[in-house]
């Protein structure tokens, strides 16, 4: 699948809504995890603010990417941000839009610090 690299460098971002697990099938409640390493998938949405202008995108982000305590307002740094184009059919109706992946959103909230040993 197509992906193009999200330059986030010189952006403010901050959490709009803490993670939360991202759901794979609404039906089940089943959570969604990462195909290649199995960790649990999260969503965190984010303000995205640039020249002036602010969106508001929902990034999925590998459990082990979230560091720092993320509550609403926290400003953050974004690793590693892909944008991927999707388009999907369901009952004879098109869809598509773009999805935004990330490798890690960590809190630059002054005293934070939830760093695990390694």
């Amino acid at each position: 699948m197509r992906q193009i690299p999200v330059d986030t460098s010189t952006a403010m971002v901050m959490v709009a809504q803490p993670p939360a697990p991202k759901i794979a099938n609404r039906q089940t409640g089943e959570v969604a995890t990462d195909r290649e390493t199995g960790a649990t998938m999260m969503t965190v949405d984010v303000m995205f603010v640039m020249d002036g202008n602010a969106e508001i995108l929902s990034l999925t982000v590998p459990e082990p990417g979230i560091s720092g305590e993320l509550t609403m307002g926290t400003p953050v740094a974004l690793t590693g941000v892909v944008a991927r184009p999707w388009e999907n059919e369901f009952n004879g109706q098109k869809r598509h839009g773009i999805s935004f992946r990330a490798v890690a959103v960590t809190s630059l909230a002054a005293g934070t610090s939830n760093s695990k040993a390694a």
